[in-house]
């Protein structure tokens, strides 16, 4: 997907959770932004948004995210501004940094 404005639509995120065990659970769902190529050093993986699920055995929902402008910035000290780069961003979802079980790459213009 391409992002145009990141001011005026936020990314919409949704993941569906399924319980695939014979017991009711919980599980939370982490959202994390990587900048492919920043022009300064950032974190591998910076946590975007979470949320906890619980599900009965066999039910799914689904999970959704809205990233704004924020989520793809970051503080440049050169500039003294909070700096949104065009570029490649992976959005990555997971139960932890470690264990990520989907992703998609967003690209802002």
């Amino acid at each position: 997907a391409e992002i145009a404005a990141l001011d005026e639509t936020p990314v919409e995120v949704a993941v569906t959770v399924t319980n695939i065990g014979s017991r009711p659970g919980a599980e939370v769902v982490q959202l994390y932004v990587r900048d492919v190529a920043a022009s300064l050093m950032r974190p591998q993986k910076e946590l975007k948004g979470f949320a906890k699920v619980a599900l009965q055995p066999g039910e799914s929902r689904t999970v959704a995210f809205a990233l704004d402008r924020r989520a793809f910035a970051f503080y440049d000290p050169y500039e003294r501004a909070w700096v949104v780069e065009p570029g490649d961003f992976e959005l990555l979802v997971g139960t932890s940094s470690w264990d990520i079980r989907a992703q998609a790459t967003v690209t802002v213009k």
